[in-house]
């Protein structure tokens, strides 16, 4: 509907710049022959020409941002939902830049999709009033000279297919640098996200080095973006003087001759120029025409890898409604494939079992809580897990999301269905009363990461458990910045409410919390024992070993 009022519009306006150039003739004919009352006339005609056009084009303007800003917010809207179906976002991971296919979702949700909404609304309208433009005024042109009106066919065929062919190596750039501002400006937004981690290694020097080296890279790509700039605007402006001169070499025979008036000598300028810059759209605006299909095929690329991640399952599906948490034979990969971290590992998580996963750093221990947890999927075999809500998992780090106090220790669930004396509770539990102390009111909004130390996050984090009240937990060493008497203070409060969970640690201390013992090993090997007959000391975690001792599975 706004479509269709914007290009009503643009007709009315290419209508009213049609009569203008009518007008224009009339008007320098009455000038030239000192024909007063009827240049008045005419003069009085053009100037109501210009009142009627503005609240036209004033409309024009608003209708059509209008509509961009609707546009964006459905297009961004639609990405979102794609980028956060099926964990997209998990596995368009920006931090890893050698193999992501996609490079800064953010950007492309952002910045790209912006960009794309505005230019291709820009295009879309402005071919629209080209198109009115040329319908109109090449009839104008045809009845005052056809020589003119041919010259001007092949004058602007030869110059565009230059131009086209000269603006190619301009997409590629354009491509190049919008990734290139994106990384630098990602790489500053990294500096600003870990400042305390980088300022007590005193990394300063390092990190300088790499903002330099992206920094580089913008400075690079744009120098050879001018140098292609310029190659275009010379060629554009070649283009632009050379036309000047067309009207006045064909129309001056025909005015000296008495073939044509001078009038009509105004109007076939006039209509020239109109008609010229309908045809040249394109070249005049070929610079940002490069801009616009960079853009596009960004957001091409980024639909296109959110598709395949909502359509492709990448191994064997997970079952995530069972009643527990079941592994039957499974094998499990890295991503790419080039890792396998367990062949063949069956074990089950019922109600009450406690599971504790230890092996050496690297060996895949938190891969398979991800196998678990539903993030990656077996190569082969079979994997059943709880729905959302009744597993919950628990990183070493606790993600801090941008909210209130409350909405932190209710997250992921609605904040509306916990009381004030239910979050109290839960941070006293967690030996977090200083913040309600601190902030009495759960709606403070502060900067929770910074604010916080690790260890504060983690009984963040086990507050949230204890107030979601799930009947599963997978913890992936939830309890590494705590004292062992916070620690124990906190798995004592999941074994008192009969909480099923999987954990990875190091300390010997968590081995009184749990039933059996997973050791992983790397490349495949894996073992299952008793947690009263593992002893951190003498077992080596660095000794292959896949022996399945006669527990129930």
């Amino acid at each position: 509907l706004l479509l269709g009022l914007i290009v009503l519009m643009l007709l009315l306006i290419n209508i009213i710049n049609t009569a203008i150039g009518f007008i224009s003739r009339g008007l320098t004919n009455h000038l030239v022959d000192k024909e007063e009352g009827a240049y008045y006339t005419f003069l009085y005609i053009y100037a109501s020409f210009f009142v009627i056009a503005l609240p036209i084009r004033t409309g024009q303007y608003y209708f059509t941002a209008k509509l961009g800003i609707l546009w964006r917010q459905w297009l961004s809207t639609s990405l979102i939902e794609g980028y956060m179906g099926n964990r997209a976002y998990y596995a368009l991971n920006p931090n890893d830049e050698e193999t992501t296919k996609v490079d800064n979702p953010d950007q492309r949700i952002t910045d790209d999709t912006r960009a794309f909404c505005r230019e291709s609304l820009s295009f879309t309208i402005g071919i629209i009033d080209a198109l009115l433009s040329f319908a109109l005024n090449i009839m104008v042109l045809w009845t005052i000279s056809k020589p003119l009106t041919a010259a001007l066919f092949l004058w602007c065929t030869l110059c565009t297919g230059i131009l086209m062919v000269a603006s190619r190596k301009l997409v590629s750039i354009n491509y190049s640098q919008l990734r290139y501002e994106a990384d630098f400006r990602y790489g500053l937004v990294h500096i600003r996200n870990n400042a305390e981690a980088i300022a007590f290694y005193s990394g300063e020097k390092p990190e300088k080095q790499e903002s330099h080296r992206r920094l580089g890279s913008v400075v690079d790509n744009y120098n050879r973006l001018i140098k292609w700039e310029v190659v275009i605007s010379v060629l554009r402006r070649m283009y632009n003087y050379a036309g000047v001169f067309f009207p006045y070499m064909i129309m001056a025979p025909q005015y000296f001759s008495g073939d044509a008036d001078y009038g009509s000598f105004v109007q076939a300028n006039f209509a020239f120029n109109m008609v010229e810059g309908s045809i040249s759209f394109i070249v005049q605006n070929i610079d940002e025409l490069a801009k616009f299909w960079s853009g596009v095929s960004r957001l091409e690329g980024f639909q296109n890898s959110i598709a395949e991640l909502n359509g492709d399952e990448g191994g064997n599906p997970i079952n995530d409604s069972a009643e527990e948490i079941v592994v039957r034979c499974a094998d499990l990969h890295t991503p790419g494939g080039e890792q396998l971290i367990v062949k063949d590992l069956s074990l089950s998580i019922g109600h009450g079992e406690r599971i504790l996963v230890v092996g050496p750093s690297g060996c895949g221990k938190t891969s398979v809580l991800r196998m678990i947890s539903g993030l990656w999927q077996p190569t082969c075999g079979e994997v059943e897990r709880p729905p959302v809500g009744v597993l919950l998992f628990i990183p070493q780090k606790p993600y801090m999301l941008l909210g209130s106090l409350r909405e932190q220790l209710c997250y992921p669930n609605n904040p509306k269905n916990f009381s004030d004396q239910q979050l109290q509770e839960a941070l006293r539990e967690v030996s977090l009363e200083k913040l309600i102390g601190r902030y009495p009111d759960f709606a403070v909004k502060q900067d929770w990461p910074r604010l916080l130390s690790l260890g504060e996050q983690q009984r963040l984090a086990f507050a949230r458990l204890l107030l979601s009240k799930p009947r599963f937990a997978v913890l992936d060493e939830a309890t590494s910045a705590l004292d062992v008497a916070t620690e124990r203070r906190l798995y004592q409060g999941l074994v008192q409410r009969g909480i099923a969970f999987v954990s990875v640690g190091h300390r010997p201390s968590l081995r009184d919390f749990h039933k059996t013992v997973l050791e992983v090993s790397g490349g495949g090997d894996w073992r299952l024992m008793p947690a009263a007959s593992y002893n951190f000391e003498e077992h080596d975690s660095g000794s292959p070993a896949r022996d399945v001792e006669s527990l129930p599975l």
